[in-house]
């Protein structure tokens, strides 16, 4: 079996933008030959990417896809997404359409793939979110297939062990060519970046590479894992709300102990 980079054939679902290229080409800068699966084609096509497309949401169509090639190494789960949808805006039937493509389709392509990745001693990359961790207002569906996601991440990495390794990348904040529509335009992407730790959204780049190592010979001890790629996460709420209150005790404080010291001086010289 080929180890090499080179000789693996990557298949990443959802490839052709955002977060999915990004990965797709840092799967391909390594040599590997990727595969980029989606309903659409890409508005440019990427290098070293080729483009195949699939419907992820009709299994007899993705397991024909899986079928037809000759080897799979790498499968990373990346297709997804959910426009901002309150609960009671929508019927359950939409909500459930968000949860299939968010975790059926995953589990899909999984199932579907195996018996090449078992062969292969294969890969499989999840692409998770912090809102399946978190309160997810507007997209609860959304969160709750990514919560789901990691389960199902964890049972799969003990069922296909010790042939396929299956781990989680839990994705935040991420600076796409859509950015904009979701937090307003430049001046809101930059106050946005301000609450991340390190002070700016992820690259698509950034996830690409996270993906490249947990699918690599590096990472041949990791699996059933979920690993952060968030900047350092979200500050907590109530810190903001507490910190004038907590400013003006620390302030307080301080200028007692120093009025305290001053007393004690005073009392030194007076002596």
């Amino acid at each position: 079996m080929d180890n090499s980079p080179s000789g693996r054939t990557v298949v990443v679902t959802g490839g052709t933008r955002g977060v999915g290229a990004g990965i797709a080409r840092a799967f391909a800068e390594t040599g590997a030959r990727v595969l980029a699966c989606a309903r659409r084609p890409p508005e440019r096509p990427l290098d070293g990417v080729e483009f195949s497309p699939l419907d992820l949401r009709d299994p007899p169509a993705v397991r024909a896809f899986f079928d037809a090639l000759p080897r799979v190494d790498v499968l990373v789960n990346n297709a997804g997404g959910t426009p901002y949808r309150r609960l009671a805006d929508a019927d359950a039937e939409r909500h459930a359409r968000v949860i299939e493509l968010n975790l059926v389709t995953p589990l899909t392509a999984s199932l579907a793939a195996y018996q090449r990745l078992r062969r292969a001693g294969g890969a499989v990359v999840m692409v998770g979110s912090v809102s399946g961790s978190r309160p997810s207002p507007g997209s609860a569906a959304y969160g709750a297939a990514k919560a789901g996601l990691e389960s199902l991440a964890r049972s799969m990495a003990v069922e296909w062990a010790p042939e396929v390794r299956v781990n989680t990348l839990v994705v935040g904040m991420v600076r796409t060519e859509l950015a904009g529509l979701h937090y307003g335009g430049p001046d809101g992407i930059d106050a946005v970046s301000r609450t991340v730790p390190l002070g700016r959204l992820a690259a698509p780049s950034d996830v690409g590479a996270a993906a490249v190592f947990l699918a690599s010979d590096a990472a041949a001890y990791i699996s059933g894992a979920s690993l952060l790629v968030h900047g350092g996460g979200e500050r907590p709420a109530f810190l903001d709300a507490a910190t004038a209150d907590h400013t003006d005790k620390t302030t307080a404080r301080t200028i007692n102990r120093a009025a305290e010291q001053d007393r004690w001086q005073d009392r030194g010289q007076g002596d």
